[in-house]
């Protein structure tokens, strides 16, 4: 394995960790602190802002399985590479939600959640089986149009983090009251695999739909990205 590839695993492995370890630990200690809804939307944006210009430059910064797929797909990085970086990504938030867990099970942090972070629809949830199926698939097709638009070389690279924070605070702030908001199988899968029962029975909704998500991503791409400038005639 090269360096290069090294530091891109690393990168992918770090900031997936991070979204779990912050992003989801602020819905799991954040009503103890007062937080509600709006401020658990800004801590997913905030820490996927953060970590697109600390890691974009290294790996991208897809830090999600549905980003990779589409990036596969679309031919903008080679499938396997993005294939190692999903295991990595789902390493590094299994990793990011065993912190949660000996947390809570070990450092008497309570879980205002009930079950980690994780998703879920039904009995308690905002949402049935099927409305959780089509609110992920369009709610991850949103979020990663916008990262394949932002990142395009047609895009300003220099807002692209905001605008990528931007569009995850915002399907949050929607999804958040019905499933939890995943739009990312691997934060999905982590919590879920340590809150166990309802939790990982149900997490193959939220690891297929934002899969589903990325491949419609991918198709409607090239018909929204900017054309690119037509090239100087040869003199």
């Amino acid at each position: 394995m090269t360096d290069d590839l090294t530091r891109k695993l690393l990168a992918e492995f770090l900031g997936t960790f991070a979204l779990v370890l912050l992003a989801v630990g602020t819905a799991v200690v954040g009503g103890a602190v007062g937080f509600g809804l709006v401020a658990v939307a800004l801590a997913f944006g905030l820490v996927m802002a953060s970590t697109a210009y600390a890691f974009g430059p290294v790996s991208g910064c897809h830090i999600n399985p549905a980003v990779t797929v589409a990036m596969i797909v679309t031919r903008r990085i080679d499938a396997l590479v993005g294939g190692l970086y999903v295991v990595v990504q789902f390493i590094g938030a299994v990793v990011g939600a065993f912190v949660l867990w000996l947390s809570v099970e070990y450092f008497d942090v309570v879980d205002q959640t009930g079950a980690l972070g994780s998703n879920g629809y039904g009995a308690g949830a905002g949402i049935n089986l099927q409305g959780a199926l089509v609110i992920e698939t369009l709610l991850s097709t949103f979020f990663v149009l916008a990262v394949l638009l932002l990142t395009d070389k047609a895009g300003n690279a220099a807002m692209a983090g905001l605008g990528i924070g931007a569009a995850l605070a915002a399907v949050h702030l929607i999804g958040i009251g019905l499933t939890g908001t995943s739009v990312n199988p691997a934060r999905s899968f982590g919590p879920a695999l340590f809150a166990g029962g309802t939790a990982l029975e149900q997490v193959w909704v939220f690891l297929l739909a934002p899969a589903v998500g990325g491949l419609l991503a991918a198709v409607i791409y090239p018909l929204t990205r900017a054309a690119e400038p037509a090239s100087e005639p040869a003199s």
